[in-house]
């Protein structure tokens, strides 16, 4: 089987090959965004969906000849040029929060939270909000959202084990959205629990983020594929997830309402993370 033919198995869109490096591309899923991502490196190469697979699958050539280009040179090249886009990506992100306002937003009105302040980019007319991605406390990118919800990351910034944080001290709670923190922030608020909410952006990375961080508990996204309970499951750590497929903790929210979400997040705390909690 062809590197072409694995990563189209696996839903990529490829146009052509770019060797040396990490791209992202479209996805048959979602071919209007870049769920995909590949790198290839001679007779070896990877592939990963984000929205069905939690870590990269490798191929491998069935051609055993060594190849005649020096891929030792190609991947130090590769990398440099990585650590460049990254750097770049992350002087834009702070560009970019030195233009945002602090107001509302029409997506987080759809969410749920008409009255919430955030960071909003106007950008040539288009109402932005922006979430800033940290690593170790250092501003790595951001997460753009516009006000339908097409969500989009800056180009070359650092993605895994980065996050947003709603830091009020309490206990470690791991989610995948923006949306979501802020629906879980208000049920704790709600049951006067402290809570430390990272954002992870993806199923996939909340792994790494949970893998840096001791304790706490995942409230997952129960997607139809069942890729965000997988990963929550990878963790090692408790997970919540909603009673009905394809919810995620905002959309549990909305659905029954502050109240019953609040009871359904108390109840699971209780059970699995009592000694964390101080209500």
């Amino acid at each position: 089987m062809t590197f072409e033919d694995f990563a189209k198995a696996y839903g990529l869109m490829l146009n052509h090959v770019v060797f040396g490096k990490w791209v992202a591309v479209p996805t048959e899923d979602h071919p209007r965004k870049r769920n995909g991502r590949y790198k290839l490196m001679g007779n070896v190469g990877w592939v990963q969906n984000w929205a069905t697979m939690t870590k990269p699958e490798m191929w491998r050539s069935d051609v055993t000849k060594t190849p005649t280009i020096d891929w030792q040179r190609e991947q130090r090249v590769a990398d440099q040029e990585r650590i460049e886009a990254a750097r770049r990506a992350a002087q834009r992100a702070g560009w970019i929060m030195h233009q945002t306002e602090s107001t509302h937003h029409a997506y987080l009105a759809k969410k749920g939270f008409p009255d919430e302040m955030a960071n909003v980019w106007d950008n040539d007319g288009e109402k932005l909000l922006v979430v800033p991605m940290r690593m170790e406390n250092r501003l790595v990118g951001a997460q753009l959202i516009t006000e339908e919800g097409k969500k989009k990351f800056l180009t070359g910034q650092k993605t895994k084990g980065a996050s947003f944080v709603l830091d009020a001290k309490g206990v470690p709670i791991f989610v995948e959205g923006y949306a979501t923190a802020l629906s879980v922030r208000a049920a704790m608020k709600a049951m006067k629990i402290r809570y430390t909410i990272h954002v992870c952006f993806s199923a996939g990375n909340i792994k790494a983020v949970a893998g840096m961080v001791p304790g706490g508990v995942v409230v997952a996204d129960k997607d139809l594929n069942g890729v965000g309970e997988a990963a929550a499951r990878e963790t090692g750590k408790p997970y919540w997830v909603s009673d009905a497929v394809g919810e995620d903790f905002n959309d549990f929210y909305i659905r029954v309402g502050l109240f019953h979400a609040t009871a359904s997040l108390r109840k699971f705390l209780v059970e699995n993370a009592k000694d964390s909690i101080a209500s």
